[in-house]
């Protein structure tokens, strides 16, 4: 197990492989969809983003409204391919990170390689034992989108994969090999 915080500094994701146990802690933020699309327009149009990529990890969620006593509800991965077209484009801008789940197309992979980023697999359908390494939750932008507004979480400790990695190892791809040796003599 790796322990991680953001920032992302090149040396720090130069040592993580796909396949490893990473415990992440620091900022992270928050963008689905629709908050990807409004991104990229504004990097198209040269204008100034709601919050600096550099370094910097966006989550893959929509979490659900905080129940009682808590900062926030659930907080589970969103399919990662979905934003693929995006992704390219905001690992140019600066963008260090990525968390998810699913596998990423060859584009996405190829751009982690090029910009020396790296994408982190988080555990589907536990966005309720997810949401307990959040303890701080601000309001970035696009308050209309929702639960797809951008967040500013403040994470600790929060358990994760490496996906994709900066030398082109995919943790998906590598647990098929690993299958198909084990089950095709």
């Amino acid at each position: 197990m790796k322990n991680l915080t953001t920032p992302l500094s090149d040396k720090a994701i130069s040592d993580l492989r796909a396949g490893d146990e990473v415990l992440l802690s620091g900022t992270v933020y928050t963008a689905r969809d629709a908050a990807h699309r409004r991104l990229v327009e504004l990097i198209n149009q040269g204008a100034p983003l709601p919050f600096s990529l550099e370094g910097q990890i966006i989550y893959y969620v929509g979490p659900t409204p905080a129940p009682p006593g808590k900062v926030i509800g659930a907080a589970g991965p969103t399919t990662s391919s979905r934003l693929d077209a995006y992704t390219p484009i905001l690992l140019k801008a600066g963008l260090k990170g990525m968390i998810g789940k699913g596998k990423r197309g060859k584009n996405v992979i190829d751009a982690i390689k090029e910009h020396r980023a790296i994408y982190f697999v988080a555990s589907g359908g536990a966005g309720a034992l997810l949401s307990k390494h959040i303890y701080e939750v601000k309001l970035i932008a696009y308050p209309e989108l929702g639960p797809e507004a951008i967040y500013k979480f403040k994470v600790k400790d929060l358990p994760l994969f490496v996906g994709n990695d900066i030398y082109g190892n995919d943790l998906y791809e590598m647990g098929r090999l690993r299958y198909q040796r084990a089950t095709c003599p």
